[in-house]
């Protein structure tokens, strides 16, 4: 077996060797003479493949090196050629040692949590950084407003307080809630602004602590939910039509909105009552219509389930099954219900309006798109409801789903257009 020598003293290892052959005896000179029989030759050894194997230590110019590990083709090589088959790797580094953790001083209180604890992260103090990504994606845009509002009562026994009605508002662009009193006549009631426009911690967590408070978020908000504000228990009780759109549309986001959820749930709750819930049904439609009211379909849900599901799945359900009667309106009827209204609140704005959809149409071919049409109808705070308005504007629609505007406006002209009052009686 070869082995290493080690290292060698500059021009040891030569093909030619030299002799002294005096060495400085006579006359303090050397005589120098080649040796022919190279008997001081050194002869140097080399690894070989044979030599080589997981742990062994080798001499690599004077340093020990021990071979830990292979590659799939040398581990193939050794298998093939010299039958080994332990290719167990030998550890040769211990773990890295575990980071000690980051640990923070506690809130004291002055300013935001998350403004302190900037305070930490370095000498050169910055401000927070917020989602700038997700409030330009969730603020308001056009007819978008992102803003959950629901309606709200206190949990109390007070006779005064528990009749007093609230508007939360959840602003999805940066986690916020305001909440405002709804005005009431002859209670001693003002309303008005309730909650000031923040973030709001939920109950029940130390103030004083190194983590984050917990905020509420938007799926903590649902018609059903009670909800602890700076020591204020409120109930949700209904939410508008916005935000029963939203959270259906962002059902993933939103557990209580996703009807496909519910209706996993429901099944398994209700299947062993599926003979008391046909007779329900049958008791409730006696005309056989197949339809029935929302007030005996949510108390059947509620005496099923027990109080398994919040009042939100039970709406939630209800707007997924709901009966939508499909009929043609007429366009005169829709344009003389609109012109009673706009005369009734003595809105006459129609050169104006027609002048900024005008200007908006920056090609001069006659139609803008329903959105926008109906984006510019609202900031003149035409006094039509938002269904009767969308329906209109769909009457208008061209074949490529482009409003005429100019139609549109003067249709809605009461002034100079008036449908006789004899053309909007319509039999049911």
């Amino acid at each position: 077996q070869y082995a290493p020598t080690g290292l060698y003293q500059p021009g040891t290892i030569t093909s030619r060797t030299v002799l002294n052959v005096f060495g400085k005896l006579v006359g303090n000179r050397g005589r120098y003479i080649l040796d022919n029989r190279k008997t001081g030759a050194v002869h140097q050894e080399f690894y070989r493949d044979s030599d080589l194997k997981i742990g062994a230590v080798i001499n690599v110019w004077g340093r020990k090196i021990i071979l830990c590990d292979c590659d799939e083709f040398t581990k193939e090589y050794y298998r093939t050629k010299y039958g080994i088959e332990d290719f167990t790797p030998v550890t040769y580094k211990a773990p890295p040692p575990q980071k000690p953790e980051k640990t923070f001083p506690p809130y004291t209180g002055f300013g935001s949590e998350e403004d302190s604890l900037c305070s930490c992260m370095g000498l050169l103090l910055k401000p927070p950084q917020k989602d700038f990504k997700k409030f330009m994606e969730k603020d308001r845009s056009g007819m978008e407003s992102n803003i959950l509002r629901f309606l709200a009562k206190l949990i109390t026994d007070s006779p005064i307080d528990k009749d007093r009605k609230f508007i939360i508002s959840y602003f999805l662009s940066d986690d916020t809630i305001s909440v405002f009193e709804q005005v009431q006549q002859n209670t001693g009631i003002l309303g008005g602004k309730f909650l000031e426009r923040g973030r709001i911690k939920k109950p029940g967590q130390e103030l004083f602590k190194s983590e984050p408070s917990e905020y509420f978020k938007a799926q903590d908000l649902f018609v059903g939910a009670r909800v602890c504000f700076h020591g204020h228990n409120f109930l949700l009780v209904d939410a508008d039509q916005y935000t029963f759109n939203y959270m259906e549309k962002h059902a993933n986001e939103f557990s209580m909105a996703d009807s496909g959820v519910i209706l996993k749930k429901l099944k398994d709750i209700a299947e062993p009552h599926s003979r008391e819930i046909r007779q329900v049904f049958v008791a409730t439609d006696p005309e056989h219509t197949k339809v029935i009211e929302y007030e005996p379909f949510r108390n059947l849900i509620v005496s099923i389930t027990d109080g398994a599901f919040s009042e939100h799945e039970i709406i939630t359900l209800g707007r997924y099954y709901s009966a939508r009667e499909e009929y043609e309106m007429d366009l005169h009827f829709l344009l003389a219900v609109a012109q009673e209204q706009l005369k009734k609140y003595s809105f006459e704005n129609f050169e104006q309006l027609s002048a900024v959809l005008i200007y908006n149409d920056r090609e001069k071919c006659g139609v803008l798109p329903h959105e926008m049409c109906r984006t510019i109808c609202k900031s003149f705070k035409l006094p039509l409801a938002d269904d009767d308005l969308q329906a209109l504007l769909t009457m208008f629609e061209d074949d490529r789903k482009q409003v005429e505007y100019k139609k549109f406006v003067d249709g809605l002209n009461w002034r100079e257009n008036q449908i006789p009052a004899f053309q909007t009686i319509k039999l049911p």
